[in-house]
């Protein structure tokens, strides 16, 4: 079996913020090399969800993980990505196709905030004693 994983954000005009999801693929690839790392956006850039999952089927893939790359359980990852998904699917009904769940209440994501609190020690916009 040949997985694949597409990471899924909504997508931005902004090609840094497209781009910042591209080095979070890079990233997944160095820690699982073995798979298929394939990005895909939800709607405004390319490569669309359609896409992505057309790239894994061309390179062989016998099963999918999309993954939204979303904090949140909100409309987006409950409805707009799998309607996008099962529309693609059709197309490769020998392919095994699944969701994850959106990052959401993932216990790492405590530490993520943590680290990023704690990175703000140096960057004091407001002031005490200001107005």
């Amino acid at each position: 079996m040949k997985r694949a994983i597409v990471i899924v954000d909504h997508g931005s005009r902004r090609d840094e913020a497209n781009a910042q999801l591209e080095i979070i693929a890079r990233r997944l690839r160095d820690r699982l090399p073995d798979q298929l790392i394939v990005t895909a956006h939800l709607e405004i850039a390319e490569p669309n969800i359609a896409a992505a999952i057309a790239t894994c089927a061309a390179q062989d893939a016998t099963e999918i993980v999309i993954h939204p790359y979303f904090l949140a359980p909100g409309r987006h990852t409950t409805h707009d990505i799998p309607a996008q998904v099962r529309d693609a699917a059709i197309s490769y009904p020998s392919i095994r196709i699944s969701i994850s769940e959106a990052l959401g209440l993932h216990p790492a994501l405590i530490d993520a905030i943590v680290d990023r609190v704690n990175d703000t020690a140096d960057r004091i916009l407001v002031s005490k004693g200001v107005g």
